[in-house]
């Protein structure tokens, strides 16, 4: 009886582990969140950003954003000078879409956006 038990219960580990590997196997190759770039980002042995002065003077690497958007991007491993340097107005409508009027108008302000909101609206850009 005790022996049918365990096997029971190890059938069952078993078959939850199964279902885990799965689901891990479809993220990895089908990659829904867009994961593998920023993975491999963090693991490549160059470094991602480039040096922000030259010469006791700061680089401007995107003049549409400002010094301390540039720093939130760069420290979640965006580059900015891979961005847009201007919003055309369907940039616009899909950033509103995506975060709503006032979010985008605190943006446009100088506000830095989060990297939540970042990877949200990273189609709006690409």
């Amino acid at each position: 009886m005790f022996k049918k038990i365990l096997t029971y219960f190890f059938m069952t580990l078993g078959v939850i582990f199964f279902i885990i590997l799965c689901g891990l196997a479809y993220i990895w190759f089908a990659d829904p969140f867009n994961i593998r770039p920023l993975i491999a980002t963090l693991t490549s042995d160059t470094p991602t950003s480039v040096s922000t002065t030259s010469g006791g003077s700061t680089v401007d690497k995107n003049p549409a954003l400002s010094a301390q958007q540039e720093e939130a991007l760069e420290s979640i491993g965006i580059n900015p000078e891979n961005l847009p340097t201007s919003i055309t107005p369907e940039m616009q409508a899909c950033f509103t879409e995506k975060l709503g009027a006032a979010r985008v108008a605190e943006i446009v302000a100088g506000d830095t956006p989060s990297a939540t909101e970042v990877f949200t609206t990273r189609e709006c850009y690409q």
